[in-house]
């Protein structure tokens, strides 16, 4: 699934979640911190963030080094962003995520890609049987 400029609507069953977000590009702007010293959300990151459910597990995935662990958490704790991991060092290439189907039928793997720092307009929408459906795998 590919974000345009338009919303997309993401149907996804009531259970919980795992997410895993790359961080810059995606959530915040590229090398912000580097170009201008500070990082900034990218449109709609921020407010989609927030809509992430406490009981669903956020797993951060960062290109970035160990050395700007401090800073890169200082700017996700003064934002209010709620994570569970953060991974560091990760390499430049794919990201891939495998998983099994559920024997409901429930797809288990979602995967979304945007351009980098574009705006992060998703819209969740609970709906078991639309995410049964959804024809988002290869």
């Amino acid at each position: 699934m590919r974000l345009g400029n338009e919303p997309i609507e993401l149907p996804l069953s009531p259970l919980g979640h795992t997410w895993i977000l790359d961080l810059d590009g995606t959530l915040v702007k590229h090398n912000g911190y580097k170009l201008n010293g500070h990082d900034s959300f990218v449109d709609g990151a921020k407010e989609f963030l927030d809509r992430i459910k406490p009981q669903d597990m956020v797993i951060l995935l960062t290109s970035r080094t160990e050395d700007v662990r401090a800073e890169t958490e200082f700017f996700l704790r003064e934002n209010g962003v709620r994570y569970d991991a953060i991974i560091y060092n990760a390499p430049y290439g794919e990201r891939i995520l495998i998983n099994d189907d559920k024997p409901s039928g429930l797809r288990m793997a979602v995967a979304v890609e945007k351009e980098r720092d574009s705006g992060l307009k998703l819209q969740i929408i609970e709906d078991e049987d639309q995410a049964r459906s959804r024809q988002d795998v290869i």
